[in-house]
């Protein structure tokens, strides 16, 4: 039991945390090898405390979005009305966030500075998403156990490439704000 606690609390900070944090992936599929777990709960535990981190997080950065500058709010909110202006854009963005190669943290955190985003729903399609993927990683890894996945996540961690996507990712949510958008205007017919 101390083994699933361990899985929940190292899996939450990591989804909490805005940057830098490594795939949970790659923790999930770590803790299951290194304390010969049970898949099934790993994998559960692990989808609903990525899910609850990465919910607290938008809503921290929702609870302090008057910390940026307010034409940095503006922007993000016309780029809202754009988002939402239909049931099918909120379709795709739901979608987005189910199937998103890109690193969560800043899709949740732009989610969480759009204060017009509907978290539940995301948090819902991401919790959804991320049951299937983190379903293949760790049975993937449970077939591969005799390898050295340590070090895999290791080098993952440490990569240049992750780290400039991680820097990417933080640049590419700065600049999502500092774009002028216009606020979506509704067609009358």
């Amino acid at each position: 039991m101390t083994q699933y606690l361990i899985v929940f609390a190292v899996v939450f900070i990591a989804n909490v945390v805005p940057a830098f944090a490594p795939p949970t992936w790659s923790i999930l599929v770590f803790l299951t090898l290194h304390y010969d777990l049970n898949n099934a709960p790993a994998i559960v535990i692990g989808v609903i405390a990525a899910s609850s981190g990465r919910f607290i997080l938008a809503n921290a950065f929702r609870r302090y979005r008057d910390k940026f500058p307010q034409w940095y709010l503006e922007n993000m909110e016309n780029a809202a009305s754009h988002l939402t202006k239909s049931n099918r854009h909120v379709v795709a963005l739901t979608s987005l966030f189910f199937v998103s190669p890109l690193s969560s943290a800043q899709l949740f955190e732009a989610a969480g500075i759009m204060k017009n985003i509907a978290l539940k729903p995301l948090t819902l399609a991401f919790a959804a998403g991320r049951l299937v993927t983190y379903t293949i990683y760790v049975s993937g890894a449970s077939v591969l156990k005799e390898s050295s996945f340590g070090d895999v996540i290791l080098k993952n961690i440490k990569s240049p490439t992750a780290i400039a996507i991680q820097i990417l990712m933080v640049v590419g949510l700065v600049a999502l704000g500092s774009v002028k958008w216009k606020p979506h205007q509704p067609h009358h017919a």
